[in-house]
């Protein structure tokens, strides 16, 4: 897989002397264009398709999640600035919205729920210049011990000041009491959806056009060398603050469509743990391309919402994916996607699929054998005051014997060792399907 180096990042193969295709001007338009009308479209057929309270509340979920995990790659992905203090501005961005909500509510006043995102917005905005201020004067590992160290700072604050934080309980709100519009309630989870599918898209869009303006591309010369940029002219610093805040702006929205989705906001909002799952859910789907943390968002929220009804223990599978996700595809799912591209524009990409299904049953041997593993040990260390009978995969067994031991550990080990010896077939197929891309391109 080497040779991806050689892939130019207009998708195709990179070659001396070769000149740049010239793309008509309205083709142009109608590639910028069409991929937000299929998402708009996708967006609005959902809830169609899955129609029942679980899916639209799971969708509403990664509606939030996709804002959210976007607004944290402004600052890992485009500037380069890793925070482990991101759920401050989600947190107070809910807090401000649903105090606004019962101050709208209470005085009855003619604004409607829709716009209640702005309030948000701004409070993350807000906070964002007060704490950017301070953190973005360094970068890389002192940024991120500044961010922990104001997280911490807040979260406990939040304990402290019942008043405007709720304490435990939190503070909460009602909707259905706001101006309503075309007699638009938002009591039914359907109208929530549509109304963060809305914000979502609206929000997917101006940070995509933020990336395409000559700040994005000084926020990625930041990342890249912030000493030539200092020598060009600009100051880091601003350049960091200025996506800082931008970044706090949308996680604010994304905390204020939390609060309206749920009516509440606590101070689970404002912990690391919801920094940790914006983290995960970025790097899981690839902090290298814009698509990337849509995708993780979806691929988390779908995670946490199916394994916590299957196992306790989801929170360590989630660690052991993202372990994995650095460790082997450091550009995450979309990247491991996008790295074909240029294979199925070319026509070569069906000579990998002989060797992905020879690796795929090795794999899926290895993944069995791990999970028993864990279930099983999760069972006898942790869960034996309730006996060590259990059921995986519909098989039940005793986890104190012997033999569900070895079985999962030779479906383990034999994995392990069968995916090892296929991986250079792996390779020898991506060398040829590289190598006849290029012919065909040349």
């Amino acid at each position: 897989m080497s040779d991806l180096a050689d892939i130019a990042p207009s998708g195709t193969f990179a070659q001396a002397g070769s000149r740049p295709s010239i793309r008509p001007r309205g083709l142009g338009l109608v590639a910028q264009v069409l991929p937000w009308l299929v998402a708009a479209g996708i967006l609005v057929a959902a809830p169609l398709v899955f129609t029942s309270g679980t899916a639209l509340t799971m969708m509403s979920l990664m509606g939030i999640m996709v804002v959210f995990s976007l607004s944290y790659n402004m600052l890992l992905g485009q500037t380069g600035l890793l925070s482990f203090g991101h759920a401050v501005y989600y947190g107070l961005g809910a807090f401000f919205t649903v105090h606004a909500m019962n101050v709208v509510a209470a005085n009855r006043l003619p604004v409607p729920l829709p716009v209640m995102p702005l309030v948000g917005g701004l409070a993350g905005l807000a906070f964002g210049i007060l704490f950017g201020l301070i953190s973005t004067r360094r970068a890389g590992t002192v940024f991120a011990m500044i961010s922990l160290g104001i997280a911490e700072l807040v979260a406990s604050g939040s304990h402290i000041l019942h008043s405007f934080f709720g304490g435990e309980e939190g503070i909460t709100a009602n909707r259905t009491k706001m101006l309503r519009l075309f007699d638009v309630s938002f009591g039914p989870q359907i109208q929530v959806y549509y109304l963060i599918a809305a914000w979502c898209l609206i929000c997917a869009l101006a940070m995509y056009a933020i990336t395409r303006t000559p700040l994005g591309r000084l926020c990625n010369a930041v990342r890249e060398n912030p000493e030539r940029v200092e020598f060009l002219g600009y100051e880091p610093q601003t350049i960091r603050v200025t996506a800082f805040c931008l970044s706090a702006l949308f996680a604010g929205v994304a905390g204020a469509l939390a609060a309206i989705n749920f009516e509440i906001a606590n101070s689970a909002y404002l912990g690391v743990h919801q920094s940790g799952v914006v983290l995960l859910a970025t790097f899981i789907g690839g902090i290298g391309t814009f698509i990337g943390p849509v995708v993780g968002a979806v691929v988390v929220t779908l995670l946490q919402v199916s394994l916590s009804d299957l196992t306790e223990i989801w929170q360590l599978y989630f660690g052991l994916l993202f372990i994995a996700i650095v460790m082997f595809a450091p550009g995450g799912i979309a990247g491991l996607a996008l790295m074909h591209g240029p294979l199925l524009r070319a026509g070569t990409a069906h000579r990998l699929v002989p060797a992905y299904l020879l690796a795929l049953g090795p794999f899926l041997l290895l993944l069995a054998g791990t999970i028993a593993l864990i279930e099983m040990a999760f069972r006898v260390l942790v869960k034996a005051s309730d006996g060590t009978e259990m059921t995986l995969a519909g098989i039940s067994f005793d986890a104190a014997h012997v033999l569900p031991w070895l079985v999962a550990g030779a479906m383990a080990a034999g994995g392990a060792l069968a995916l090892r010896a296929v991986l250079p077939r792996v390779a020898a197929a991506w060398h040829d399907a590289s190598e006849a891309a290029k012919e065909k391109l040349a």
